[in-house]
């Protein structure tokens, strides 16, 4: 599969992304804030990081730049369209994605080791996984408190869109595992078409036995092996 890296003044995930991407033996190109092509790439991936600064707010000014033109457009055809953190932040603010992302309850960055709940049976990055076990994935944000209003919400939970749910090592999911007071501890969600994806927890930095963690990979083979492609 042929997939595109955004790359922002501020991107920081960016070649983790594109080790794991390329490791899964995908074709990978990284595509530029300014790029106004986006070279017939079959999936873009916006990855984390504080695009601009996270001036104004997080992914507020990346959401203008001229790539994502592009990747709207994408998305809005049916491209299938990655975020994460940063670029989950982005794709909020984009339109592409219902809700927004707050700052932490904590109103301190938080960067450790979380555990998620899959939660939707619909959508490719989850259909594949075990909703009985909890997937250990690391965070590193400061602006993760997903919100949207009761009528949003409902449609999230009507259409299967919830992704992931924060939860403790056995899958539980309690308000103590709430780490930074998203709506219904919630780590990620999709949109009506099931072909944007947006998550705060960084897969890519758990994709590699040398990390220890193999968990993010988990999340990848569902990713693609639900979309057609061999992963």
């Amino acid at each position: 599969m042929k997939i595109g890296v955004v790359v922002f003044p501020g991107s920081n995930c960016d070649q983790d992304m594109i080790y794991t991407l390329r490791k899964m033996d995908h074709e990978v190109v990284e595509l530029w804030h300014k790029d106004t092509d986006l070279q017939g790439v079959e999936m873009v991936v916006l990855p984390g990081g504080f695009s601009y600064g996270d001036y104004l707010r997080s992914g507020a000014i990346a959401r203008f730049s001229p790539i994502m033109e592009q990747v709207i457009a994408f998305a809005d055809k049916g491209g299938y369209v990655l975020g994460v953190c940063n670029g989950f932040q982005v794709l909020c603010e984009s339109g592409l994605l219902p809700g927004t992302l707050q700052h932490n309850t904590s109103h301190s960055f938080i960067c450790k080791n979380v555990h998620l709940k899959p939660v939707s049976k619909t959508a490719a990055i989850t259909a594949s996984l075990d909703d009985s076990r909890a997937y250990m994935i690391p965070v590193a944000h400061g602006e993760g408190n997903y919100y949207a209003d009761e009528a949003t919400y409902q449609q999230l939970v009507a259409n299967d869109q919830i992704l992931f749910r924060y939860s403790n090592a056995q899958a539980e999911v309690t308000e103590a595992d709430n780490i930074n007071g998203s709506l219904d501890n919630i780590a990620g969600v999709c949109n009506a078409g099931k072909n944007v994806f947006g998550m705060m927890p960084h897969p890519e930095r758990a994709a590699d036995a040398n990390l220890g963690n193999e968990d993010g990979l988990l999340l990848f083979q569902s990713l693609f092996n639900n979309l057609g492609v061999e992963a």
